[in-house]
Formats: structure tokens, sequence, C-alpha cells
């Protein structure tokens, strides 16, 4: 079983055996045999077992919940950018709130192992609304000049990377499997060290040369899209084995928690690297 790099999935229920290229397939087939068939979602949902439940996850699922956060995300980052657009005086406030907000809810999902709690993730979503608002009014205004036609390059340009490793993970064209697992956990530990870095130049010298705009920064910025981009490949891999294994429906609150923390961190890099090139 492949661990996913996004810790969100960790610890969801994971199928002995699972393969790839077949995101969404094989659901039809399961029922409340294959609920107490897997050791592991049993144990994850033993009140499904006890309550005899017969419905297990679906694609359907996944995707209608997905939408619902992602939909709960849009409309709160909308408010958010136009609260600060209309005071300035309250971009850090938000960004603040929204910031911890969303740490604090997404630790309690992962270690109380609540992802698939509607209520933990709407909360998220909500707090995560009102971080992106005001990073994007940020990036967007105050650091560049780019304005909300941007933003606009930057939602594109997520939903382009998202729909297209979908389809690079439902043709197979890019096998998950644990080395490539590993190589991106391990470029995902290399970029918070390398942040870290950045981080204390810009405390000690005034220069963080990762988020300056220069080459370095560039580069740093399309290592961390990349980096988000083949991410989604083991998220994909991560819901398919659930729904294969016959988690139940209330599962796919966990995987739409861990595809929009994905999203969250896609956009903010393709935002950041589109404010280097509307910088005057």
């Amino acid at each position: 079983m492949r661990e996913s790099s996004n810790p969100v999935f960790r610890s969801l229920p994971k199928e002995q055996q699972g393969g790839y290229a077949q995101f969404g397939t094989g659901a039809a087939g399961y029922g409340a045999q294959a609920v107490h068939a897997d050791p592991y979602v049993a144990q994850q949902y033993p009140d499904q077992q006890q309550a005899g439940v017969s419905r297990p996850l679906t694609i359907d699922d996944v995707v209608t919940r997905t939408g619902i956060t992602l939909a709960v995300v849009t409309a709160v980052a909308a408010v958010s950018y136009f609260m600060v657009d209309a005071n300035q005086g309250l971009l850090f406030p938000l960004f603040l709130i929204g910031s911890l907000g969303g740490l604090g809810v997404l630790l309690l999902a992962m270690f109380g192992r609540k992802q698939d709690n509607p209520a933990i993730v709407m909360t998220y979503a909500a707090f995560e609304g009102l971080f992106l608002g005001s990073a994007s009014y940020l990036f967007a205004n105050l650091v560049s000049t780019g304005g909300p036609a941007m933003i606009f390059q930057a939602v594109v340009g997520t939903l382009g990377v998202f729909f297209g490793m979908l389809v690079v993970y439902r043709t197979g064209a890019i096998r998950v499997t644990p080395k490539l697992t590993r190589m991106i956990v391990a470029g995902m530990f290399g970029v918070l060290a390398l942040a870290l870095v950045n981080i204390l130049f810009a405390v000690f010298t005034g220069n963080a040369p990762l988020t300056n705009g220069g080459p370095l920064a560039i580069g740093f910025s399309l290592l961390c899209i990349a980096l988000a981009a083949f991410s989604f490949l083991i998220d994909f891999d991560a819901a398919d084995q659930m729904i294969r294994a016959g988690a139940p429906e209330k599962a796919a609150w966990g995987i739409a928690l861990g595809l929009t923390v994905t999203l969250v961190w896609l956009y903010l890099e393709i935002l950041r690297l589109l404010s280097y090139f509307n910088n005057d």
C-alpha cells in the first residue's frame, strides 16, 4: 500500500492491494460485504460495520463533496477579497485569522481523525476562503500590479493542472509507485527546509532570495508547482484505493479535504509566480 504525500489522506482507509489508472472504477460492485471485508476500513469505521450500512463510497460522492468544499472556499474568498478591497486595514486580520484558523482545523482533522466530519471540512473551507481572499488581494494588488486578471489566470492555471494530472492518472501515463511517492515526500521536506532557510535569510540579511522575484525565486516557485501537480497523482491513487476497498460514503469528505489542501497550495504557488512577472 502506497502512503500519500498528502497528510490528510494518511489516516483514511486503505486497500491492501491497489492499482492505478482506475480512479472511480470498481465501486459499484461493493456493498456491505466490501466494507466488512477490509479490516482497515472496518477498524476505521466501526459504526458502519455495526449498523450494516451497505452503500460504499463512489466517485460521485467524491465529486459532490469536493465541489461543495471548493464552492465554500470560493464564496468566502470572494467576500474576503472585496472586504479588503473596501478596507485595506482588514487585510492582515483576515489573513491571520484565515491562515491560523485553517491550520488549526486541519491539524484537528488529521490528528483527531475527523477528516470525514463535514462540519470540520466546511469550517476549514471557510477559514481557507478568508485566507485565500486576503492573500489574493495582497499578491494581485500590493505585491504586484496584476489585479483581478492575474487572479483569474491563477485560477485557470490551477484548474488546468488539476484536470491535466487527472488525465495523466486515468491514462496511466505516469504510474504511481512507492518510489514516486518517496521522491515527492522527500521533495516536500526539501521545499520546507528551503523555505525555513529563506525566512532566516530575510530576518538576518533583509533579503529573501526564494521570494524576491529573482531567478532563484522563479525556480523555487516552479519546483513547488511541480511538486503540487505530482501530489495530485498520489491523492487520486489514495482516493481510488478507498473506493476500491469499499470505504463508506462519508470518507468522501476526507478525500475532498485532501484535494482542497493540494489545490490551495497549487493556486498560491501559481499566484506567487505570476506576481513576479507583474511586478513593475
